[in-house]
C-alpha cells in the first residue's frame, strides 16, 4: 500500500523527547523516533516478531538492538501483527470467551 490511511496521522506517531530515556535505543534517529510502542507489543510473538533481537545466555529475549516499533514508517507493520497476537492469546487460553 503506497499511501496507508494511517500515514501522516497524529495517532500513528508520538515522540516523547522530554523522557529521561529518550531515545532509548542506540543509533536511533531522534527526529523520527516513535515512542508510541514504548513497550513493543510484538515481544510476545517470540521469534515471529520480525525484529532484530537476540537471546541472552539466560534465555531472555533482548530487543535493545531493534528499532522496528520505533520507526515512524512501521506503525502499519506493528498493527498488522495484532491478529497474530490474538491467535497466540487464543492458543494459550488467555482471551476471554465472546
Amino acid at each position: 500500500m503506497d499511501n496507508p490511511v494511517w500515514k501522516n496521522k497524529e495517532y500513528s506517531f508520538f515522540s516523547h523527547k522530554k523522557c529521561e530515556y529518550f531515545p532509548c535505543h542506540q543509533d536511533a534517529d531522534p527526529d523520527n523516533f516513535n515512542c508510541l510502542f514504548c513497550y513493543c507489543p510484538l515481544y510476545a510473538l517470540g521469534d515471529k516478531c520480525g525484529g532484530n533481537f537476540r537471546i541472552t545466555t539466560k534465555g531472555i529475549k533482548d530487543c535493545s538492538s531493534c528499532l522496528i516499533p520505533h520507526k515512524r514508517e512501521n506503525y502499519g507493520y506493528i498493527t498488522g501483527k495484532y491478529q497474530e497476537l490474538v491467535e497466540l492469546m487464543k492458543s494459550q487460553g488467555t482471551l476471554p470467551p465472546r
